[in-house]
């Protein structure tokens, strides 16, 4: 039994990347290949430096020359190399090579696995850091269908063997966490980063399929990814699948729509019609070069503390009902979604928000942070072709009906939100519905929970079918309970 002494700490015993590559390659049933293009072979060397590799590597290869690569991989059409369906082809064309290769009469309890990465590191002149696709394809069980885990990387380090080696590492703990950790995908998903800072390297998207993979919903990983800051936003398109956020924003005029959507209403929906047509009348934007996010923040998601996450889920699957591509992230000011989106696209930007977020982006104290405060936020948000579409607001007292013009801002910033009205950056939606003006999200969600009728005719007709349907926000529990209180 080890020593320990009064005052002693417990923490996690991290074993090094060695270890990890010399339990792999002590294991006589794990076997397979790996695949690297891009940055050297950075992740094999990880297993021939630890000892006993020839009883875990039957091949190891990098195709650096495109012909070569096409040769033997086949063509994208988009004659593009680092891309998931180009790291899909390796999996499949290695995992069918080994299938062929290794006679399982031989050998009836090797475990095949099939590592690729096809990666772009920094360029010579900096400008670019760098991103890449890394996966494996593995079993568990030596019958066993194949699981898969695919995962998008951005580099952050500004040296190009800096980038080498830690790819290498990430490498060797995705291998480990696949085999070790596949029955703990939230834990497996922090083990890739043992030995490597947050800053050096970002991954922002990852799918897991397979048979030990069933019952995980990868939305629900991509929350993990923002919420252990491995990156600062995720999204997920209408079918529930993870994105590469380039690949959907890549180029595109950008509406955006944040808000806590618990659950979405006729109010919400309003506002994306509304401002949706209004985006599309503005010069150089039209619905085939248009992309429309519904943003949840993590702040949103915190709302009543720690993240639940079958709320969460919830309201993923009311706005992928809606056809809806979702957005997650760690943006609580404005001007960072702005930033994110800029990334991507040089285009038209739209914000859809309500006239209390308005409020809230002409309001220092959100900018304290800043060595230039407000005026450097506001450079950032409002630049390029940025616009504000802005939702009224109903007193539930006087009735009266705010917009940009009656809006009250704090007495400092009024000149400075002057200029931005009289500039066009903020445009009233007019053509609203009145008749929804006095539903709120937290209202309904409030009926929802005490079992109370009549909040159905709040929410699109879709949406209220879903949440009886499928028991969203409790609905089945908290009605039965109100049943119940009424008899006794």
């Amino acid at each position: 039994m080890p020593i320990t002494i009064m005052g002693d700490k417990e923490f996690e015993n991290v074993p090094s990347i060695n270890s990890k590559a010399l339990r792999i390659n002590l294991n006589e049933n794990i076997y397979g290949t790996f695949s690297e293009i891009g940055a050297g072979q950075e992740t094999v060397r990880n297993f021939f430096r630890a000892g006993g590799a020839s009883g875990t590597i039957a091949k190891a290869m990098s195709a650096y020359d495109k012909d070569f690569s096409d040769a033997i991989y086949g063509v994208e059409s988009d004659r593009r190399y680092v891309t998931e369906a180009r790291l899909k082809k390796m999996l499949s064309h290695e995992t069918r090579l080994i299938e062929e290769r290794i006679s399982r009469e031989k050998h009836p309890n090797k475990l095949f696995f099939t590592y690729a990465n096809t990666v772009a590191t920094i360029d010579f002149a900096k400008k670019y850091k760098g991103h890449g696709w890394v996966g494996i394809r593995y079993q568990v069980e030596p019958k066993e269908d194949y699981n898969e885990i695919i995962l998008h990387i951005r580099f952050h380090e500004n040296d190009a063997r800096h980038q080498q080696n830690t790819l290498g590492i990430l490498g060797v703990n995705l291998i480990y966490g696949a085999y070790y950790k596949y029955d703990n995908p939230k834990k497996l998903l922090r083990y890739l980063y043992d030995h490597i800072d947050k800053d050096q390297i970002e991954i922002d998207t990852i799918n897991f399929s397979g048979p030990r993979f069933e019952n995980v919903d990868n939305r629900l990983m991509s929350l993990q990814l923002v919420k252990n800051g491995m990156t600062e936003a995720v999204m997920f398109g209408p079918d529930g699948n993870n994105v590469l956020p380039a690949k959907i924003l890549y180029k595109k005029n950008i509406l955006a729509l944040r808000g806590s959507f618990r659950p979405v209403t006729k109010v919400n929906m309003d506002m994306y019609e509304r401002s949706k047509e209004m985006f599309f009348r503005e010069s150089k934007v039209s619905k085939e070069n248009t992309e429309i996010i519904f943003e949840i923040t993590l702040s949103n998601l915190r709302a009543e503390g720690e993240i639940d996450e079958r709320d969460f889920m919830d309201r993923a699957e009311l706005l992928c009902s809606l056809g809806q591509t979702v957005m997650i992230s760690n943006f609580q000011e404005y001007y960072r979604v702005v930033e994110y989106f800029s990334r991507y696209s040089k285009q038209r930007m739209g914000l859809t928000m309500g006239v209390q977020n308005l409020i809230d982006v002409f309001d220092e104290k959100y900018y304290r942070h800043l060595s230039g405060g407000i005026l450097e936020a506001f450079g950032k948000l409002f630049f390029k072709d940025l616009k504000v579409y802005l939702y009224p607001l109903k007193d539930p007292d006087t009735g009266e009906i705010t917009t940009s013009e009656n809006v009250k801002v704090h007495p400092r910033m009024k000149e400075l939100y002057k200029f931005f009205k009289y500039n066009g950056r903020v445009e009233d939606i007019t053509d609203y519905n009145p008749e929804i003006l006095d539903i709120y999200s937290r209202e309904v969600l409030k009926m929802i929970s005490e079992g109370k009728d009549g909040w159905e005719d709040m929410l699109p007709e879709k949406t209220t079918k879903m949440i009886k349907e499928q028991n969203l926000f409790h609905y089945k529990e908290s009605k039965k309970k109100a049943e119940n209180t009424q008899k006794v």
